[in-house]
């Protein structure tokens, strides 16, 4: 006699995909109304960059006109921009009547 064992039936096969929320890039836009000083307490306290981070990026919107300061999901960036748009002007500076400029881009490869 023969038997035949058979493994039971699943149903379809269903695999799991993780799905990640597309990420947005916070850009610091030069202007020559703040200061280097200006640019490294503002990313500093709003961003919490050590003030090497801060130097850097202050030299590279000095330089390209731009820096990517954060990189996070569409909400939070939104709220960084928002946050360097409220920071205020730069007291060190007379001619400073306001916040940096930032706009918010997605991320290379969304």
């Amino acid at each position: 006699m023969t038997v035949t064992i058979t493994a039971p039936e699943t149903g379809t096969e269903t695999g799991t995909r993780e799905v990640h929320a597309a990420l947005w890039n916070v850009v610091l836009l030069d202007d020559d109304d703040h200061t280097y000083e200006y640019v490294i307490e503002m990313l500093c306290q709003l961003f919490l960059c050590s003030e090497a981070q801060a130097f850097r990026h202050a030299v590279e919107v000095d330089t390209l006109g731009r820096t990517i300061v954060l990189t996070c999901e569409k909400e939070q960036a939104e709220f960084g921009r928002d946050q360097i748009h409220a920071y205020g002007a730069d007291w060190r500076m007379a001619r400073s009547k306001g916040s940096m400029s930032a706009i918010i881009e997605p991320a290379a490869g969304e």
